[in-house]
């Protein structure tokens, strides 16, 4: 199945590289005083707001005011000590928009919770568990004894502060103590809960920088490789990296040494990120592939702590990332499973809530502020009127939406399952049919689309004649009765163009010896005909009727609040525009199915008013056939790679369903499981979640499989009638109107084992 690794987009204040330690790999630390100025800070934070950074990496080094030329700057300023100057910065980024996440080395519990006001996660190297190292790389480095780092950790779990913390290979430890200290975190973590991930990084030479500015540095290198995408023979680091040869009291690392970590942190602490740093070697998308979960700040001015070793950017990441399957997502500084005032400071939660409420997951307060108050009372007897098929209110649609007790969602599923055995019966169906996207030219640019290309893009196709002709053909040869057309917005099509192709599918399916019905045309291309042919949406139709037209798709809904649709694509016709063009079309004779997408960036209320708006228009024309829910796949589309969405989880998207259900009440009597966004596993579940169709073979789908899905293009009938007797039920081929064409009668033996 697709995987995600994740990122977060910052940028990097090296606020002070005064350092009281003296680690024989450092390149970073200077014994000198060493402090940005307030004005200067401010600069380097209206340049990561620039840079479109969300985090801002706070790092220093250990005790910087220990040093007296240090602490005495600070006072000079106004600042009792560099932990106020700290949280001085941190309060500056959060007035930016910028997230602060501090470095600070081994610090108390006092510095913790003042640094906690001010920042989304803090975070601490162990480094090593081994205390032998103190005579090798951390001699005369006190605040690397590991005992003293460990305390750290766990006065930060104690104050329920989010933390990142890992160790660094490489330095001379064996490898049982690499695994010693995995340990040592994983106990830390079984006692608070509080690691958010684990860095596994490996050590590299550094040049030292005596007299010069590692920021400046690191910059200059991230500047240069993201302009240019020029690095090394092996795509490691920046042109002018230094290869330098291991001190002796380094040990060599191999990627197999850092496959064998990745999977032992795993087994000690599986819901905890596995970050690895992807510019310090090449293999890093091997590492991905064993199972790392995070790289780590991709930060646009690069790593200070290496900074001959920039940063690959997210594009150049993506595109080594794409041939695994995997996509690259950000996220926040905060892993999404902390954002709750149990764990952040109310001002942070405040910035997040208002600037980037859609990284808050799904089900936590503070994503959106609703119009009223979610009322749970209200889920019991709105059950016993859905049950009746009575409309329901956004009240209750939204209090049905977020009920998540166990015995209420199961009282949902029954009362769903009720109203789908009333109106549809027990019979599973499904049509053979074929899906073509003549072209995936798209001038809309939507957020949540993986398929839609710009007319230059090296991925943009349009389908020749011979090959649509092939198509068609095919779908014949193996049954199908159906042809669903649908392509992006085309800047060079006229009316002609899509009348065309109904036409030429006709024609071929006729001299195949088929009559094929066409299931064509989205709302959203239907009014661009308009646009185009300057004629009313009666004239399109009965063009469209003329060459052959069956029926058409109620996608482009999305959600029918325009309030979504401007966060998720602004320049798609607006929810009243669908509603007319779908209600012309039922006008004209040409039947229609209607569709939500969910699980992204909208509210539960704003589900509520999509579902009264589907219902209005069924209760108005009747010519709605099916209730089609789409959860959204997040991989490999903009919404999901910038927004932190996530994957809607199983037992959310059953949920879900079953209130659709609910909410169309007796209006319209079939709703399908979308098998690509579900998987067959998922859809033959939904059976049991008011659920009665099954959809199409499809033979190919590109929509969800550009956007990251992993559940094929294709299912074959005898799979979706096994589907459809594993949950106990009959099945049946239909036609796109519903008229069953075949029945597939439960095996004897099945039968007496039905639900």
């Amino acid at each position: 199945m697709s995987r995600r690794v994740t990122f977060s987009r910052n940028h990097t204040l090296s606020l002070s590289r005064t350092c009281s330690s003296v680690c024989k790999y450092c390149a970073f630390a200077t014994r000198k005083p060493h402090l940005h100025p307030p004005a200067e800070v401010e600069q380097i934070l209206d340049e990561a707001v620039k840079r479109r950074a969300k985090e801002l990496l706070i790092l220093t080094g250990e005790e910087p005011d220990s040093h007296p030329g240090v602490l005495r700057q600070l006072r000079e300023w106004g600042y009792e000590d560099f932990t106020a100057y700290v949280v001085w910065a941190g309060e500056r980024a959060l007035e930016r928009g910028l997230l602060p996440h501090t470095n600070l080395g081994a610090v108390s519990r006092e510095q913790l919770e003042r640094l906690r006001t001010v920042t989304a996660s803090q975070g601490v190297m162990l480094e090593s568990i081994s205390e032998r190292l103190m005579d090798t790389v951390h001699a005369g480095s006190p605040s690397k004894h590991p005992q003293r780092r460990l305390a750290t950790l766990r006065a930060a779990g104690e104050l329920k502060i989010p933390f990142t913390t890992g160790i660094l290979v490489g330095i001379g430890e064996t490898r049982q103590e690499r695994f010693d200290s995995l340990a040592a975190l994983a106990e830390v973590q079984r006692e608070h809960g509080h690691l958010q991930e684990i860095i596994l990084q490996n050590f590299v030479p550094h040049e030292r920088y005596y007299g010069r500015d590692v920021g400046a540095i690191a910059d200059a290198a991230a500047r240069d490789y993201w302009r240019t995408g020029i690095a090394e023979v092996s795509d490691l680091g920046w042109k002018d990296s230094p290869q330098l040869d291991l001190p002796s009291w380094a040990c060599p690392v191999t990627v197999e040494d850092m496959e064998e970590l990745v999977a032992e942190t795993r087994r000690l602490m599986p819901d905890v990120g596995i970050q690895i740093p992807p510019n310090l070697a090449d293999w890093w998308p091997r590492l991905v592939a064993a199972g790392a979960t995070d790289l780590g700040g991709l930060s646009a001015n690069g790593d200070h702590i290496s900074p001959e070793h920039p940063f690959p950017s997210p594009a150049q990441v993506r595109d080594l990332l794409k041939p695994q399957g995997v996509a690259l997502s950000e996220r926040l500084c905060v892993y999404g499973k902390y954002i709750d005032e149990e764990w952040i400071d109310r001002a942070v939660l405040d910035t997040i809530t208002v600037k980037y409420w859609s990284f808050i997951p799904r089900g936590k307060s503070g994503r959106g502020e609703a119009p009223f108050v979610i009322d749970r009372d209200l889920v019991a007897p709105a059950l016993e009127q859905a049950r009746d098929g009575v409309a329901l209110s956004e009240q209750e649609l939204s209090a049905l939406f977020v009920e998540r007790d166990p015995s209420a969602v199961e009282e949902i599923r029954c009362a769903a399952d009720e109203l789908r055995a009333e109106l549809a019966g027990d019979t599973v169906t499904f049509v053979v049919n074929r899906n073509i996207n003549i072209s995936n030219v798209c001038t809309v640019g939507c957020a949540f689309c993986g398929f839609g290309q710009s007319k230059r893009s090296p991925d943009a196709y349009d389908v020749g004649e011979e090959e649509f002709a092939r198509r068609v053909q095919e779908a014949v040869a193996y049954g199908a009765t159906e042809l669903c057309i649908q392509s992006g917005i085309h800047p060079d099509w006229a009316l002609e163009d899509y009348l065309h192709w109904l036409r030429r599918a006709k024609e071929e399916g006729r001299r195949h010896g088929a009559e094929l019905h066409l299931h064509a045309f989205s709302p959203m291309e239907v009014d661009h005909m308009t646009t185009i042919s300057g004629l009313s949406l009666p004239e399109v139709f009965a063009a469209l009727l003329e060459a052959g037209l069956g029926s058409t798709p109620g996608t482009a809904a999305e959600v029918l609040d325009d309030g979504v649709r401007q966060r998720i694509s602004p320049n798609k016709l607006p929810a009243s525009r669908w509603v007319e063009v779908i209600e012309a079309a039922h006008r004209a004779g040409v039947p229609s199915t209607s569709t939500v997408m969910f699980g992204h960036i909208e509210e539960p209320w704003e589900l509520a008013r999509h579902m009264q708006v589907v219902r209005g228009v069924q209760e108005r024309t009747g010519g709605i056939t099916e209730f089609v829910p789409l959860s959204f796949i997040p991989f490999q589309t903009r919404l999901g790679r910038t927004h932190g969405v996530q994957e809607l989880s199983i037992e959310d998207n059953l949920r879900h369903t079953a209130v659709f259900r609910l909410a169309l009440g007796r209006t319209i009597a079939n709703v399908q499981a979308s098998w690509v966004k579900m998987g067959l596993e998922g859809a033959t579940e939904a059976l049991r979640w008011g659920v009665n169709d099954l959809g199409g073979t499809l033979m190919e789908e590109n929509i969800s499989r550009l956007a990251g899905a992993d559940h094929g293009v294709r299912r074959d009938p005898p799979e979706l009638i096994a589907a459809a007797h594993a949950a106990g039920r009959p099945a049946a081929e239909r036609s796109t109107l519903y008229a069953i064409r075949r029945e597939h009668p439960l095996p004897v033996a099945s039968g007496a084992a039905g639900r």
